[in-house]
């Protein structure tokens, strides 16, 4: 992803999300306003053909929009836009992309595209939530039609999390290691005790991992390796959401459970991403299948060749 597309995401997103804005989101509240300005940054196209740009933007924005958890399904609306044929006319609606009948924000969404490759307009909609108050509603669609493709859609959407829970991973740092700074024990810092220095430590290392396998998952997407670095992104990316939230909750102790804080808005979607489009012991097992085929291979595997 280009800097300028980087630094226009920031700016956009640190102007219009904020903790009153998610947490309207949680109560079933579209954010309007913020879908709006996306259309007139033209950021709704990004991966779109002609838009000069594909996949590996596509998730360089998402990975950004997880660092502001972000409170709209913008992982399925770029994907559906990527696929030929696979979303509508945006300033009639958006596309949401439903996995199991169960669609991101589909109360909301003109159209709903199917990882079983169809399309059509919302019909039905039975309203649901995950563990972060993120909308999951299920829906049925009509006028459905087929669209190209559509096969990549499970692996991509699985990538979509893996991306995002690396973007929520690198704002849980940043506000731990805030808070280590201003939070004062026994007169000083508690960024001064040495048990704090290494919690925060092995935070960064969660962080440094998940993004490393995602970015080696995103180069690898043009190559014969997508499939296997895409099961190494939502596998150790999956690893570090646990692991993350529980460092992040144990630095900022009691306060970090409260409503007032933050810090839940990126726990709770690091948990729930965890989870959709395949737990990291799935991965590892699909992983592990497939390593398993073919054992005279093993050492280009974990060299990703």
């Amino acid at each position: 992803m280009t800097a300028l597309l980087t630094e226009t995401a920031e700016r956009l997103f640190a102007d219009h999300v904020d903790k009153q804005l998610l947490d309207a989101a949680e109560a079933g509240e579209f954010p309007h306003a913020l879908w709006t300005a996306l259309r007139e940054t033209g950021f709704h196209r990004v991966g779109a053909a002609g838009s000069g740009t594909g996949l590996a933007e596509v998730f360089g924005l998402l990975r950004v929009a997880g660092r502001y958890a972000v409170p709209l399904p913008l992982a399925e609306m770029l994907l559906a836009g990527a696929l030929p044929a696979g979303s509508e006319d945006a300033d009639a609606g958006f596309t949401t992309i439903a996995a199991g009948g169960v669609a991101p924000w589909g109360r909301a969404a003109r159209w709903v595209l199917t990882v079983e490759g169809q399309v059509g307009e919302r019909a039905s909609c039975e309203h649901g939530a995950n563990l972060a108050g993120e909308p999951r509603d299920r829906v049925t669609i009509r006028a459905a039609r087929p669209v190209a493709a559509a096969c990549e859609l499970p692996a991509l959407l699985a990538l979509s999390r893996a991306v995002l829970i690396a973007g929520a991973l690198e704002r849980l740092l940043a506000l731990s290691v805030e808070y280590a700074k201003v939070r004062e024990q026994f007169g000083r810092p508690i960024a001064k005790f040495q048990a704090i220095q290494h919690s925060l430590a092995a935070l960064a290392g969660e962080v440094a991992a998940a993004g490393c396998a995602c970015d080696g998952a995103i180069a690898a997407l043009p190559t014969p390796q997508r499939a296997q670095q895409i099961a190494v992104a939502k596998a150790r990316a999956g690893e570090a959401a646990g692991v993350g939230a529980e460092i992040a909750h144990q630095v900022h102790g009691a306060l970090g459970f409260t409503h007032e804080c933050d810090l839940h808005h990126y726990t709770r979607r690091l948990l729930a991403w965890r989870d959709e489009h395949g737990r990291e012991s799935e991965w590892q097992a699909r992983l592990g299948r497939r390593i398993a085929a073919r054992p005279d291979a093993v050492w280009d595997a974990l060299l990703g060749r």
